[in-house]
């Protein structure tokens, strides 16, 4: 007698309820994204389905310009600019750090999301003064290293600045276990617990990039 549970019937219902869900979800991310970004996204997708993601290039030690990318500039990547600025805020580099954030999609002069502002504040920063900034090519041209949260901003990037791709960057290739080359998903459709797992999330994820780029011997 086999000691292998079998899945019940309202375990495969649901299965089969939840595939052409998620199928659908897909669908209309590849369709949003229209016929150029939507196929380098398809692209990252199936990589991180088949656990193919994690073959990433290292963010160049030489860099000291460095810019976080989000949607809308009022959740994510405001976060991580902040995160990073107070890691290296003790450094004294030989060449000027840039620290900065944008949003692909955003509408400048908007505050951080309500969520953020209160998320934020568990980890000692405010994002009490931020404001939103669009995405410009000046900005693409100035990092060094640009660090997409998500593979549509990905595929969006690599699709708008294609002469930057070896520029571009997954921020979840510094996180620790789990989750690591994958997405640090938008907690705009979710609540304040939701933003605050984010904002762990990007804390371990910056404080590698930290100590990978900016070893505390040389800080």
């Amino acid at each position: 007698m086999s000691n292998t549970a079998e899945p019940s019937p309202g375990y495969k219902t649901i299965l089969r309820k939840l595939a052409p869900s998620l199928l659908l979800k897909e669908r209309e991310i590849y369709l949003r994204l229209g016929p150029r970004a939507g196929p380098a996204y398809a692209r990252l997708r199936i990589l991180d389905v088949l656990g193919l993601a994690s073959s990433h290039p290292a963010v160049p030690k030489t860099s000291h310009s460095f810019l976080f990318v989000c949607f809308g500039n009022i959740m994510r990547s405001p976060m991580a600019e902040a995160l990073l600025k107070r890691e290296l805020s003790h450094l004294s580099p030989r060449q000027p750090l840039r620290i900065a954030s944008a949003g692909l999609h955003a509408t400048p002069g908007n505050t951080a999301h309500p969520w953020a502002l209160v998320a934020s504040t568990d980890f000692e920063i405010s994002l009490e003064n931020h404001r939103a900034r669009l995405l410009t090519v000046e900005m693409v041209q100035k990092a060094d290293a640009i660090f997409a949260m998500d593979f549509q901003n990905k595929a969006e990037l690599w699709t708008l600045f294609p002469d930057s791709r070896h520029k571009i960057f997954m921020l979840s290739a510094y996180l620790d276990g789990p989750g690591q080359y994958g997405e640090i998903p938008d907690p705009y459709l979710g609540n304040l617990e939701t933003t605050r797992n984010c904002y762990r999330m990007l804390e371990s994820c910056v404080r590698n990039l930290a100590a990978e780029l900016f070893p505390p011997c040389s800080r």
